[in-house]
């Protein structure tokens, strides 16, 4: 019991400098890239990391538009041009985004269109990617 609050602290720190969803990140590109140098290429990204605090439009992400059609085409077999409300949540909470409109354009009507849904994820991915630069 005496490591209590030391592990306490050792969470709270965790937490509040977002550390595992830092590493989470770094091991997420590191598998993907596979890069020759991985201390080297895990400088540069969290170079970039720290790059993204002031332009977070520029923070590293696995996924970009191309990737966001494809999943939207492919929760839109029939090809009627929108997925359901319900649909979009789905993806996006697939994607790992917790941080996302809930009641995006169209979702009353529930047709969420590629555009919105392309939208919508890029500032979902922006806004996560940006927060491991905290």
């Amino acid at each position: 019991m005496e490591n209590w609050p030391r592990q306490q602290e050792a969470e709270m720190y965790l937490q509040k400098h977002k550390i595992r969803e830092l590493f989470n990140n770094l091991s997420a590109q590191l598998i993907f890239e596979l890069p020759n140098d991985p201390k080297a290429f895990m400088v540069e990204h969290l170079k970039t990391l720290a790059g993204s605090k002031t332009a977070p439009e520029k923070a590293p992400c696995l996924f970009d538009d191309s990737n966001l059609t494809a999943i939207f085409h492919m929760l839109d077999a029939a090809g009627r041009g929108y997925v359901t409300k319900n649909q979009y949540a789905e993806a996006m909470e697939t994607l790992g985004l917790s941080h996302f409109d809930r009641y995006p354009p169209g979702g009353d009507n529930d047709m969420i269109t590629l555009d919105t849904f392309v939208r919508e994820g890029r500032k979902g991915l922006t806004k996560q990617s940006a927060t491991y630069s905290g």
